[in-house]
């Protein structure tokens, strides 16, 4: 089942909207689940529950900064291991 993102942020502070949406974008572009995103941030030392990570990422909850950013880095370590794209074929066009 698939539940409908929010798309604000309201009623967090502006630094926290800001990595929030950051990080969603990230988890979005890079395709990963958010069941990953919770058990690799928590396998480097997050204490936050998977349902308070959840309730976050719906801006439902807010989060201390420490958390946040073990979330971002938990993020970036699952982006670096997915498979490099293949590179665009470049085009010698002559002006």
């Amino acid at each position: 089942m698939t539940r409908p993102e929010r798309k604000r942020c309201e009623g967090l502070p502006l630094q926290e909207q800001l990595q929030l949406k950051g990080l969603r974008k990230a988890l979005a572009s890079a395709g990963i689940p958010e069941e990953d995103l919770w058990l690799r941030y928590f396998s480097i030392g997050g204490m936050v529950g998977e349902y308070e990570v959840d309730a976050y990422l719906q801006s439902l909850h807010s989060l201390p900064a420490l958390q946040r950013d073990l979330l971002a880095h938990a993020a970036n370590e699952l982006i670096d291991e997915l498979p490099a794209l293949p590179a665009r074929p470049t085009t010698n066009k002559c002006l």
